[in-house]
C-alpha cells in the first residue's frame, strides 16, 4: 500500500502540448486567494467551508447509510431464496440495466434541467421503491421475480439520479474546487459503505429484510431535506446545454477526441464490467470460508476503510494523472486474487482494506479526472456516459462472475477479473507509451471557450 500512496507525488503522464483545449486549470492552484482560501486550500477538506457542501454531504451519507444496507440486504434476500450467486448477479443486474440503456439520454436531461430539483424527484422515486419492497416483504408476498422487478424500478430511478446528483456536486463549489468536492463526494460514499453494509448484516437477524428496506425508506428524508435546503444564491450553476443537436453524440465525439479520456473510459470499462462484482461473490465466499451470512457485511465494512483512505488521498491532489489512476486500478486487482483465496475472513480482513483503496482510488480518479476535463455545458452528459460504463457494465459482468463462481469455482469469479484488468491497465500504458505527440485530439468550437473560461476563473 506504500507504493500506492508515492504515487500521489509522482508527476503525471505526457500530454500533447498541442492539445488546444487542455485543461491546465486544474493543474496549479489559484493565485490572489485570500488567507482563509490558503488555508483551506492546504487541506483535503477544503471544499466544506462551503455551507452548501457541508448540508449535502451530511444529508448524503446518513441516507447512503440506508442505501448500502438495503444493498446488502437485497443480496442476502435473493441468496437465501436461491442459495445461487447467478441469482445474485441477475438481481444485480435488473438494478443496474437501466444505467446501460437510459444513462446517457439521462445525462443530456441532467444537462438541460435544474439539477437540484431533478434530484428531489428522483430521491423520492428511490425512496417510496425502499418502503414498497420492504412492504412487500413484510407481507410475506415478496419472491425472485418481484426482487427482480423492484430493482429494475430502482435501476430506472437511479438512471436519472446519476447524473443529475453528481454533477449538482460541481455547482456547489468554485471551478477550482471542483476536482477536491468530486474526491470528498466520493468519500462520503465510501464512508456510508463502512456502515451500511455491517448494519444490514446486523439488523437481518435482529428484524429481518422487509424492515431493513422500510429503514432505508426513510433514511431517503436526509437527503431531500438537504436538497430543499441548499441556498441556491450561493451555487455555482452550470451553463444548460443548448436545447436540440445531438447531445449524446457530442460528448461521445468529445471522448473519442482526447487521448487521457479515451484511455480512462476504455480502462473503466474492462475494470468496472469484470472486477467490481464483489455483492456477485462476497455472499458466497461468506457462506463457503467465511462464517454465514453476518460476515459478507463484516468484509465490505472492513474494505470500506480502504474505501475512505482511498478516496482522501485523492481528495488531496489539486490534478490527478492517468498514473494514479491506473496505479490504483493495479492494487485493486492484485488484492482481489488475495482475498479470493483467503482462507478464512481474518485474512480476507487483511486483504479487504488495501482493496478497498485500490477500487475506491481507481473510481474517484476516474470521476475527478472526468470533471477536470469537462466543459460546463457537457459535464452531466460526461458524468453520465461515465456511469454508463461504470454501472451500466454490470448487467454484463455480474452474470458470467455468477456463472463461474457457480460453476468453476468462486475463487475464479474474483480471479478472473483481476487477470482482465491488469491485462488492461498495461494495453492502456502501452497505447499512452505509443501514441505519444502522434495523437492530435479533436478541437470543436463549443468545447474550447468553456475550458478557457473555467481557466480564466480559476486564475482570477
Amino acid at each position: 500500500m506504500a507504493a500506492v500512496v508515492t504515487m500521489v507525488v509522482v508527476s503525471s503522464l505526457p500530454t500533447d502540448p498541442r492539445d488546444p483545449v487542455a485543461s491546465r486549470s486544474s493543474r496549479r492552484p489559484a493565485s490572489g486567494t485570500t488567507a482563509e482560501s490558503a488555508r483551506f486550500g492546504a487541506t483535503t477538506f477544503r471544499s466544506l467551508k462551503y455551507r452548501n457542501v457541508r448540508l449535502f454531504f451530511g444529508g448524503l451519507l446518513l441516507s447512503n447509510v440506508g442505501t448500502w444496507m438495503q444493498l446488502t440486504v437485497t443480496s442476502l434476500l435473493v441468496f437465501r431464496i436461491t442459495g445461487e450467486s447467478t441469482s445474485v448477479s441477475i438481481s444485480i443486474g435488473c438494478q443496474f440495466l437501466p444505467m446501460l440503456l437510459l444513462g446517457a439520454w439521462a445525462g443530456s436531461i441532467a444537462d438541460s434541467l435544474d439539477k437540484r430539483k431533478m434530484a428531489i424527484v428522483t430521491q423520492s422515486a428511490m425512496a417510496l421503491q425502499a418502503i414498497v419492497i420492504g412492504l412487500l416483504d413484510i407481507t410475506g408476498v415478496i419472491n425472485l421475480p418481484l426482487v427482480y422487478l423492484m430493482s429494475l424500478l430502482l435501476g430506472i430511478a437511479n438512471a436519472f439520479d446519476n447524473p443529475a446528483r453528481r454533477s449538482l456536486v460541481t455547482e456547489l463549489v468554485p471551478p477550482v474546487e471542483i476536482t477536491n468536492a468530486t474526491s470528498l463526494n466520493t468519500a462520503v460514499m465510501t464512508s456510508s459503505r463502512m456502515v451500511g453494509p455491517a448494519l444490514g448484516a446486523v439488523l437481518v437477524g435482529a428484524v429481518g429484510t422487509g424492515a431493513c428496506f422500510l429503514i432505508n425508506g426513510v433514511t431517503f428524508s436526509a437527503i431531500i431535506f438537504s436538497l430543499t435546503a441548499l441556498r441556491t444564491s450561493e451555487m455555482f450553476p452550470s451553463t444548460p446545454r443548448p436545447k436540440g443537436g445531438q447531445p449524446v453524440r457530442d460528448a461521445l465525439r468529445f471522448v473519442a477526441g482526447r487521448r487521457n479520456l479515451l484511455v480512462l473510459f476504455i480502462v473503466l470499462l474492462v475494470v468496472s464490467t469484470f472486477a467490481f462484482n464483489q455483492q456477485v461473490v462476497f455472499p458466497q465466499l461468506a457462506d463457503i470460508k467465511w462464517g454465514g451470512d453476518a460476515a459478507f457485511g463484516y468484509v465490505l465494512g472492513v474494505m470500506s476503510l480502504g474505501s475512505l483512505t482511498g478516496a482522501l488521498l485523492t481528495a488531496r491532489l489539486r490534478h490527478v494523472s492517468m498514473r494514479w489512476y491506473l496505479g490504483n486500478a493495479v492494487l485493486l486487482s492484485v488484492t482481489a486474487i488475495g482475498i479470493a483465496w483467503a482462507p478464512n475472513i481474518w485474512v480476507a480482513f487483511l486483504w479487504a482494506v488495501p482493496m478497498g483503496l485500490g477500487a475506491s482510488g481507481f473510481i474517484t480518479a476516474a470521476n475527478a479526472i472526468t470533471q477536470q476535463e469537462s466543459p460546463n455545458d457537457m459535464r452531466g452528459r460526461l458524468m453520465a456516459l461515465q456511469a454508463v460504463v461504470f454501472l451500466g457494465s454490470t448487467p454484463i459482468g455480474g452474470p458470467i462472475t455468477g456463472v463461474i463462481a457457480d460453476n468453476i469455482g468462486v475463487e475464479w469469479a474474483l480471479g478472473y477479473g483481476s487477470v482482465l484488468s491488469l491485462a488492461a491497465v498495461v494495453g492502456a500504458g502501452m497505447v499512452w507509451l505509443f501514441t505519444g505527440r502522434r495523437f492530435v485530439p479533436v478541437s470543436t468550437s463549443t468545447v474550447t471557450p468553456t475550458l478557457r473560461e473555467a481557466s480564466r476563473e480559476a486564475s482570477a
